[in-house]
């Protein structure tokens, strides 16, 4: 902690209220008083911040709250929360610039607030965290994990990092993750129904259906993975497209001695190689041999936003280790660069990319 921090008791809270609100609404499908669970963890946090001796003396919360699906500005006034309606679009959180805007002037123009807290997650924040404590001011950042940007976390450190879980308590979780199980099961459910061609079909008549083809004797069907767990990440599906065969052995680069992968994580990140590789030749309508490296990188920045940089890089890593992929450089004008060349021959490949004309 900053020797201004240490000597101020107060503190300026800023709210990415459409970051919370929207991950709450997806990661746990769209849960019944969603603004409640908001509301509730920003009561939560300022009371844990009253607790450690800091007075909340500004709060503001941001969202574009003509998008959102009931308007919590009178919960949040009463709560002495001031509230900034930006206006959002579909791809990008506006809430974003004006919150760093607030931010600065907070800091330039009260130096007597020595501790500033985001609830809020994307890696766009760390610049401004960082000029936030170059000033000598504590710096806390509040989010669920899985929503936070490893990066930023890997930045601001562990200790300063405050999980909106601790600040919806148990029960509450338990309430959420419960939902989510609920709601994996039955799209699940309808998934396994669709590859058996039992779509339509009343529920009793497609239960009784399947019964029948899992009974002893009966024909298999496709074999259908177990139903992901409440904190599992989405299912990696197999990369839809033109079906394929193994290439020849003579045309297959010197990769390293092929093992299977040893987690989820690393399948997801093989999948989303192969799905951009699919893009491309979708796009160039040709074979397209091998991927540049540094534009993939920042492809996989969003893909796995909850992974700090250095853990992405070694995801790919371990994928070249393991025999998926090789990585390759090629003379280029101004700088040399890298592509990624994937082995069709692998298992894990073959199973997520059954070939290639």
């Amino acid at each position: 902690m900053s020797p201004k921090s240490l000597a101020s008791p107060y503190a300026a809270v800023f709210i990415d209220f459409e970051n919370v609100y929207y991950f709450l609404k997806n990661h746990f499908h769209d849960p019944p008083d969603l603004n409640d669970y908001v509301l509730d963890i920003v009561r939560s946090l300022r009371e844990q911040l009253a607790a450690k001796g800091l007075d909340s003396l500004i709060s503001y919360a941001y969202a574009d709250f003509e998008r959102l699906a009931t308007a919590p500005q009178g919960a949040l006034y009463l709560m002495g929360v001031s509230t900034r309606n930006v206006l959002g679009t579909d791809h990008k959180n506006a809430a974003d610039m004006q919150l760093c805007i607030d931010a600065l002037e907070v800091m330039y123009t009260r130096p007597d607030i020595g501790t500033f807290v985001l609830v809020a997650g994307d890696r766009d924040y760390i610049p401004v965290l960082q000029h936030l404590r170059r000033q000598a001011r504590q710096v806390l950042v509040a989010g669920f994990r899985e929503s936070v940007s490893g990066d930023l976390l890997q930045n601001i450190g562990s200790a300063q990092f405050i999980d909106a879980r601790d600040l919806l308590g148990p029960e509450r979780i338990e309430q959420l993750e419960k939902r989510r199980a609920d709601r994996l099961r039955m799209q699940e459910e309808s998934r396994r129904l669709r590859e058996q061609g039992l779509v339509g079909v009343p529920t009793a008549a497609a239960l009784a259906a399947r019964a029948t083809a899992e009974a002893p004797g009966a024909p298999k069907g496709p074999q259908v993975g177990s139903i992901p767990s409440a904190s599992a990440p989405r299912p990696i599906m197999p990369v839809v497209g033109r079906p394929v065969a193994a290439r020849p052995a003579e045309e297959v680069p010197d990769f390293a001695p092929a093992r299977r992968l040893a987690s989820e994580v690393e399948r997801r990140t093989l999948a989303f190689i192969l799905g951009e590789f699919q893009k491309l030749e979708a796009k160039q309508q040709r074979r397209v041999p091998e991927l540049w490296l540094g534009p993939f990188m920042r492809l996989l920045t969003d893909e796995l936003p909850e992974l700090p940089d250095y853990e992405r890089r070694d995801l790919l890593n371990k994928l070249r280790d393991a025999g998926t992929i090789r990585i390759e450089k090629r003379e280029g004008e101004p700088h040399p660069f890298s592509v990624i060349v994937v082995n069709y021959n692998h298992p894990d490949v073959q199973a997520l990319h059954p070939g290639e004309e």
